[in-house]
């Protein structure tokens, strides 16, 4: 069988360049089969995460001819014959070294989720009662395996790096909506989404549902129900009417905020905390 040539980003913080691995091309190989082979060969000192290598654990993810893509999941034949496979680290993480990014921004959004708060139970026992169709509804989203493929290609954070403090991103937004659709849950985070999490600034592209290796249809069955939520919430006279007749108060931002683990239970990589005023007015 041919060669393949592998391009493979190589280099730390400080800068960085392509490299050539031209390897043998074995049979049924995907592309971190080829990148094993070249740390166990010419470059014993290549870093590329990795974990379940059966497209489970969302730790492989990295750019592959400029495509978001689980390194486990590609096969080299799939791609172009007698073309360079580029590989590349998520541009929208800073860099480790080599293909390794720190996505630890994600769990900083994740540590700004409030959790779930349950009714209390239907019978004396603790049991529920709920119907099949609300329980299904938030199964889709708890398929994520965190690759965080979609948070890489949202251009809201990918070319605007000053918008992470107040955008939550499409993972993000998933696990609010599993929250908010279950069948369970008592929380209002509809004030936070629309103040403090970004929501707004997602214009719809659908590039974070291209991307998503469990098909996870982020953008319309997620992100445009949150929208809908958030602006019935803010903006319908008729839920206004409602509320004001059954004397009834929508949960703020500063609220719902306050149940988050990062406010419960702080650490050292959530940052300062700031008052929940000053945090509201700082993005809206």
């Amino acid at each position: 069988m041919a060669d393949v040539t592998m391009t493979v980003w190589r280099g730390d913080p400080s800068g960085g360049a392509f490299t050539d691995y031209v390897m043998p091309a074995v049979e049924g190989e995907v592309v971190l089969d080829v990148l094993h082979r070249i740390q166990a060969g010419p470059a014993p000192d290549l870093a590329c995460r990795w974990n379940c290598k059966a497209g489970k654990c969302g730790s492989c993810s990295a750019e592959i001819n400029g495509r978001p893509a689980l390194m486990c999941m590609t096969r080299v034949d799939e791609l172009p014959v007698g073309e360079p496979i580029v590989v590349a680290p998520m541009r929208t993480f800073p860099i480790i070294r080599d293909l390794v990014t720190d996505v630890s921004f994600n769990y900083t959004m994740a540590r700004q989720v409030p959790p779930l708060a349950p009714r209390a139970p239907d019978a004396p026992d603790g049991t529920y009662r709920m119907m099949q169709i609300d329980v299904e509804r938030g199964q889709e989203f708890r398929k994520c395996i965190e690759c965080f493929m979609c948070q890489d290609v949202c251009h809201v954070i990918r070319d605007h790096e000053e918008n992470k403090t107040q955008y939550a991103g499409p993972r993000m937004f998933i696990r609010f909506m599993e929250l908010e659709s279950h069948p369970l849950d008592t929380n209002d985070r509809r004030e936070l989404l629309r103040q403090k999490m970004g929501l707004g600034m997602c214009n719809i592209t659908k590039c974070c549902t291209e991307v998503c290796p469990e098909h996870i249809k982020i953008t319309d069955n997620a992100i445009i129900p949150l929208k809908e939520r958030v602006v019935d919430s803010a903006y319908d006279p008729v839920a206004w009417l409602g509320r004001k007749i059954l004397r009834r108060t929508k949960r703020s931002a500063a609220e719902a905020d306050a149940d988050a683990p990062a406010k419960t239970h702080p650490t050292s990589a959530d940052g300062p905390t700031p008052t929940p005023t000053a945090g509201i007015a700082a993005s809206s």
